[in-house]
């Protein structure tokens, strides 16, 4: 059962903001990405992270488990994972003659679900429950994961080898999906920098990272963040936003009610780590894409054109008006 936060609001954001600065330590030029996690944390929601191989996906995710005082565990996701290797199988004790419940590593705070699509979708959906639920179901019985429970999972892009594209039934339970880029000219060159100064991305330790919040922070943050006001405008904003995307003729699916209350939550936490104690209009546009590009779905002709989500996406938000 969780406990109720003790730690005073202010003190959890500034604890959180100095997480960012920590993670910095290591990583290079992705703060949007950074800026998901936290907001994945405080919706107690799960994100994906996509990107080409080598661009920090594995180091981002481990940098910021470093900078968190919270129990973490990472899976590589490969052809043979099983269901078992990652929820936790019954075990039979021959001492005691009978099956006992060893737990997997999903038992835990933050789960690095690493190359999540190189797996097959049977161990794919071995998530579902875990992430809509905070459980899982081993024989018929229920085991509860403990509180907070992020799943940071990341993915290669669907056109390398050797993976498999999530059913859109999993890619809806990630509150977000944060694509990152390649970083420009002089990211890289600091990148660069970095190592020849002698950084090891295996040794965290070594670059200084320390761990500046806790489980009670983020749950402050969380217990925090649902106070945050959303004024009926906001309100009618967000739901415009989703109903625009059903009747844009590049998409064959839009935004689902799920979808809406994502963006809702998302632009919440955004505006609390910002210092707000209410949501604009631009809180939720600053949230759009991370929040709603993986639950849309273009129509095969669109994509024939080269039309891209993201596109679509910023067309809506440039049709929808903005309330005042």
């Amino acid at each position: 059962m969780t406990e109720t936060p003790t730690t005073p609001a202010p003190d959890a954001r500034a604890a959180l903001v100095r997480v960012r600065d920590e993670v910095a330590k290591a990583v290079v030029g992705q703060d949007a990405a950074v800026a998901g996690l936290l907001v994945a944390l405080l919706c107690r929601g799960h994100i994906l992270l996509e990107g080409v191989p080598g661009v920090a996906k594995t180091l981002l995710v481990r940098s910021l488990a470093a900078a968190l005082d919270v129990d973490t565990k990472r899976v590589q996701f490969t052809p043979d994972l099983m269901p078992g290797d990652l929820t936790g199988s019954l075990v039979y004790d021959a001492r005691a003659s009978e099956f006992e419940f060893r737990p997997g590593p999903v038992f835990t705070h933050l789960l690095l679900a690493d190359e999540i699509n190189r797996t097959p979708p049977k161990t794919q959906a071995a998530l579902l429950e875990a992430m809509e639920e905070r459980q899982v179901s081993v024989d018929g019985t229920p085991h509860a994961l403990p509180s907070p429970f992020l799943v940071a999972a990341t993915q290669n892009p669907v056109e390398y080898e050797g993976t498999y594209p999530l059913p859109e039934a999993q890619l809806d339970r990630f509150l977000l999906k944060v694509v990152l880029p390649v970083p420009d000219r002089e990211d890289e060159v600091a990148v660069l920098r970095r190592h020849a100064g002698g950084f090891d991305p295996r040794d965290l330790g070594a670059a200084g990272i320390a761990s500046v919040a806790g489980a009670a922070d983020i749950e402050a943050g969380s217990a925090a963040v649902r106070e945050v006001e959303v004024s009926e405008e906001v309100l009618g904003y967000v739901v415009d936003i989703a109903r625009a995307t059903r009747t844009s003729p590049s998409l064959a699916l839009g935004v689902s009610p799920r979808g809406a209350t994502a963006l809702l939550a998302t632009s919440r936490a955004w505006a609390w780590l910002s210092g707000r104690g209410y949501v604009t209009p631009d809180d939720v546009k600053a949230l759009a894409v991370a929040t709603l590009a993986h639950r849309l779905m273009l129509r095969p002709e669109a994509e024939l054109e080269g039309t891209s989500v993201t596109s679509v996406l910023h067309s809506v938000l440039a049709s929808v008006p903005v309330p005042r």
